[in-house]
C-alpha cells in the first residue's frame, strides 16, 4: 500500500502590527465611518481619549473605548464580538455602573458564535446595553448629558 504525505497547512500567528491603527488612525472602518459622522454632524469627541481600568480575576487590565461624546455616553464600535469581548464589557459594566456604554454593530444580527442562537443585539439586550447598527444614532449624540456619566468619565485617567 502506498503511503500519502498530507500537508497541514498552518496560518501565522497575527502580529502585534496586524492590530496597529490603519492609515486613518482607526482600528476598522466602522470605526472611521462613525468618526466621518460625528465629525459631519459637528458633534464634540474625542477617539480613545481615555482608559478604563477593569480587573479581570487575578489580572488588572485596561479597556480603551472607542469614543466618548460629549454628552457622557461611550460608544464601542463591534465587528467580531468575541468571548473575551463579551466578559471584558460585564467586568466592566459591574465594576463601573455609573459609565453608559453603548454598542454600534456593524452587524447587529450575526450570531455570536457559530451556531448560536444569539445575535450581537439579543446578547446586548440581554445584558441591558443600548445597542445601534452601522451608525452611532443621531438620538444618542442629541442626547442630554447625565451627570454621574460626565462624573464617572471624569474620574477616569486620560492617556
Amino acid at each position: 500500500m502506498k503511503r500519502r504525505t498530507v500537508r497541514i497547512k498552518t496560518y501565522p500567528k497575527r502580529s502585534q502590527s496586524f492590530y496597529h491603527l490603519n492609515a486613518h488612525g482607526y482600528r476598522s472602518g466602522l470605526e472611521k465611518a462613525n468618526q466621518d459622522l460625528l465629525n459631519s454632524l459637528g458633534v464634540p469627541f474625542t477617539y480613545e481619549g481615555r482608559s478604563i481600568p477593569f480587573l479581570e480575576p487575578a489580572k488588572k487590565r485596561h479597556y480603551t473605548p472607542d469614543f466618548f461624546l460629549a454628552n457622557g455616553i461611550i460608544i464601542e464600535t463591534k465587528g467580531r464580538f468575541l468571548t473575551k469581548d463579551r466578559q471584558k464589557h460585564l467586568l466592566v459594566r459591574d465594576q463601573y455602573p455609573d459609565l453608559e456604554i453603548r454598542f454600534v454593530f456593524s452587524r447587529a444580527k450575526s450570531p455570536i458564535y457559530k451556531r448560536s442562537k444569539t445575535t450581537h443585539a439579543k446578547w446586548a439586550e440581554k445584558y441591558n446595553f443600548q445597542w445601534a447598527e452601522k451608525l452611532i444614532p443621531v438620538e444618542w449624540i442629541n442626547e442630554q448629558a447625565v451627570e454621574k456619566w460626565l462624573d464617572a468619565i471624569a474620574k477616569l485617567k486620560t492617556k
